[in-house]
């Protein structure tokens, strides 16, 4: 049996075809798990990540007309643009995982939607890094920050620097092939010939574009509470917040980064040592659990629009004015329908009015 395996080793290191059907048959892993979870999560993340972050833009925008933009803001303006590029993309893969991993967009388009995914990742890691930066230096060292941050030209410039090094981290990713050459599975990370080349990079762009920014969220934040303890003159409504965002950042980190870089490294090893012969139930879970790391880390696209919520007071004040007037109109209708027959002319009036108390209060 073992000669049987290491013969099966040395075949499948020389064919690349084969050793994507070989692998399969001699350790064969639980591949309905992803075509049954990661749609369901995709959809959810689709939905929540179009409304969240088409509505922050829009506040944003709202707020630019008035001229109240900030270096958040513009921070925050990039962080909704990534999420959105990804988000578009979520479709196309629910229609892949649904057909049974079929991929029937072309071979440019899986690599795209591949991307895009990488970008939105490293994009968000980079902006999440910048908001808790500046608040950390806001907190730290006010009186410094409120001479610099008078223009937003900083601001554009970080942006245009954070874009550039991701964009630059992920450059290498197009030498790798995405597709098998069967041209129906689109990999979301490279066929198992490629495999020796892609591990290494991966590992150092998991050390630059994830545990670096890391150790710096962290370190920014523990001192941030540290100064919060000690200050008590702070203003408690910009403490709570500091605090909230802080918390929301490390969450952001512990539930969608950390899991998906640990066990992608681990999967990549997983798949190696696989390709040598080896086939235990370890490396069987480790797959499922890289499925499961897959969707927890598209959910950042889902969950950055909170950072909207917590970092824009306007968003928070427009919504509830917004929802306060349909309730009023809903109760409006409720009243008229109680006390008098329905009259499609007083209803007619009725909307009219409310939906114009509405619109005056946005």
């Amino acid at each position: 049996m073992d000669l049987k395996k290491e013969t099966w080793a040395d075949d499948l290191t020389n064919s690349s075809l084969d050793a994507s059907a070989d692998i399969e048959i001699l350790c064969p892993v639980n591949t309905l798990f992803p075509e049954k979870f990661l749609p369901s999560v995709y959809l959810v993340v689709t939905l929540l990540g179009l409304l969240g972050n088409g509505l922050g833009l829009w506040n944003l925008c709202a707020s630019s007309r008035k001229g109240s933009w900030s270096t958040l803001s513009v921070l925050m303006c990039n962080l909704g643009v990534a999420d959105l590029l990804y988000v578009i993309t979520l479709p196309f893969l629910v229609s892949y995982y649904l057909q049974g991993r079929v991929w029937l967009f072309g071979k440019e388009w899986c690599r795209l939607t591949r991307l895009l995914f990488h970008l939105n990742l490293y994009a968000s890691i980079g902006f999440l890094t910048c908001i808790s930066v500046h608040r950390y230096l806001g907190i730290v060292y006010p009186l410094r920050m409120l001479g610099r941050c008078q223009t937003l030209s900083p601001a554009f410039m970080l942006s245009i620097l954070v874009w550039g090094w991701v964009i630059l981290q992920l450059s290498p990713d197009f030498i790798f092939s995405k597709m098998d050459q069967t041209g129906t599975r689109c990999h979301d990370t490279t066929g198992h010939e490629n495999l020796s080349n892609y591990l290494p990079y991966i590992l150092v762009i998991t050390m630059t574009g994830f545990v670096i920014p890391f150790l710096i969220i962290i370190g920014c934040y523990c001192h941030v509470v540290v100064v919060l303890r000690r200050n008590r003159n702070m203003d408690p409504n910009l403490k709570q917040r500091s605090i909230k965002l802080a918390i929301l950042v490390m969450v952001l980190f512990s539930v969608c980064f950390l899991p998906y870089h640990i066990f992608r490294n681990l999967n990549l090893l997983s798949r190696k040592w696989q390709l040598q012969g080896s086939c235990t139930q370890t490396l069987k879970n480790i797959y499922v659990s890289y499925q499961v790391t897959r969707g927890l880390a598209s959910l950042n696209s889902s969950l950055n629009p909170l950072l909207y919520l917590m970092a824009n007071e306007d968003l928070v004040t427009r919504l509830r004015t917004f929802c306060r007037g349909v309730m009023h109109a809903a109760e409006s209708l409720l009243q008229s329908r109680a006390h008098s027959p329905l009259d499609p002319k007083k209803l007619s009036i009725v909307l009219n009015d409310e939906c114009e108390e509405v619109s005056d209060d946005l």
